[in-house]
């Protein structure tokens, strides 16, 4: 009987880079399994026709995992990777990997990355690392504490937050440690990182390491949009990187590939360019999330998430670009509360100049609300150009068709 050659995904979105990975599994022939404690995936089953099979188990207990594992190789599945594209599961999927289908990819380097507290302390003293303090979940700050941290605005955080969550901006003493108070009352074991406030344009560049060989797959400016926390709603592909600017991002990669003894894996990072050089966000042990792997093909050509499961699966992943187009996507918010009754100009959008995908998150009866983390964007809109500043006209004006409708 010939085994079914079987990747496990523990956890995915309805959409994204996540969802696209699945896809793309699919594609390259593999028979698709999905690890999900979302009870509503399961209700939706007939929504998720790229899984082949979908079990429901609590992806946080690696026993449960383990056993679900151990079935589907005694029914004839040949385990060919264990992945994960949400970043809540990335250190776990590669643990369950290492015991079952080991990739020559390390679960140490993404166990630390998870925990920002932990990557501080481990690039603490490179040239591109903030200055910081890490303080226990209970600590209320006196002036002195922070003495060793420059003038205020100051940004404070939770060890392991994720997509802007827990990312907070205090200007004076006392809304620091209202801040602390906040976010020990949400995670009261966690520890807090607190760190300067960086000005400067924000960058995020997308890589893949391969045999401890980098290859940069995209280098995207942010921007940011502050309101009660730091919301990217517009990202810009770079089509062309200029050479000075692609050689520091590389110095900068090798050392935190160095520093972490990564031989195999998918990382992006987070960072601003100062006056005084790049300093680090931060790190994630995945491709970003939402519109990132569209972005990438719209602008290259290449499907990163496809050539990330070719690493996982132990062949050489290629980031050739087929073409080079400046992208831009530009993300739509609400600045209001309220129930979803309806979305106008879609149609509109997708037919607007220089768009290539216009992709609209919420359903009719759904509340939103202004943005507190990346998963209140609620549609975006990707447009290329023969320039940047042209990609992001185009996109912007595109978005701009988006409304919904909402009622309080």
């Amino acid at each position: 009987m010939d085994l079914l050659k079987t990747i496990i995904f523990i956890g995915t979105n309805k959409s994204g880079s996540s969802r696209e990975a699945i896809r793309a599994a699919e594609r390259l022939g593999y028979f698709t399994v999905l690890f999900t404690n979302n009870e509503k995936q399961i209700k939706q089953r007939k929504e998720y026709v790229d899984v082949h099979e979908m079990l429901f188990v609590d992806t946080t207990d690696l026993p449960a995992m383990q056993r679900e594992i151990r079935s589907l190789i005694s029914k004839g599945n040949e385990i060919m990777t264990i992945t994960s594209f949400v970043d809540s599961n990335v250190g776990r999927a590669l643990r369950l990997c290492e015991e079952f289908c080991p990739n020559g990819t390390s679960s140490y380097a993404v166990d630390i990355m998870e925990n920002k507290a932990g990557t501080r302390s481990l690039l603490d003293g490179l040239p591109f690392s903030p200055k910081y303090i890490t303080v226990p979940s209970n600590a209320l700050l006196t002036s002195t504490t922070v003495d060793a941290l420059p003038k205020f605005p100051l940004i404070v955080k939770s060890a392991s937050s994720t997509g802007s969550k827990d990312v907070l901006r205090a200007t004076d003493l006392e809304q620091l440690n209202r801040h602390i108070l906040k976010l020990n009352e949400k995670n009261p074991d966690e520890s807090i990182i607190i760190e300067e406030f960086i000005e400067g344009e924000q960058y995020l560049v997308e890589a893949i390491v391969h045999d401890k060989q980098i290859q940069i797959a995209g280098v995207v400016e942010q921007e940011i949009t502050y309101g009660k926390r730091f919301i990217i709603t517009g990202y810009g592909v770079l089509g062309f990187v200029p050479r000075q600017l692609n050689d520091s991002i590389m110095k900068v990669l090798e050392s935190i590939v160095e520093k972490f003894d990564i031989r195999n894996g998918a990382l992006h990072v987070e960072m601003r360019l100062t006056d005084h050089g790049w300093k680090l966000i931060e790190i994630n042990p995945r491709i970003s999330g939402g519109a990132m792997n569209n972005m990438l093909k719209a602008a290259f050509g290449f499907d990163l998430v496809e050539e990330t499961l070719k690493l996982y699966l132990g062949k050489k992943p290629t980031l050739t670009p087929k073409h080079q187009n400046y992208v831009y996507t530009q993300y739509v918010i609400v600045d209001k509360k309220g129930i979803l009754e309806k979305v106008t100009g879609k149609n509109r959008a997708r037919k607007s100049p220089g768009v290539v995908e216009v992709y609209v998150k919420p359903k009719k009866g759904t509340q939103l609300m202004p943005p507190l983390s990346m998963g209140h964007r609620y549609a975006y809109v990707i447009a290329q150009g023969e320039t940047l500043e042209t990609a992001k006209g185009l996109a912007k004006k595109g978005a701009q068709e988006i409304q919904f409708h909402l009622k309080e």
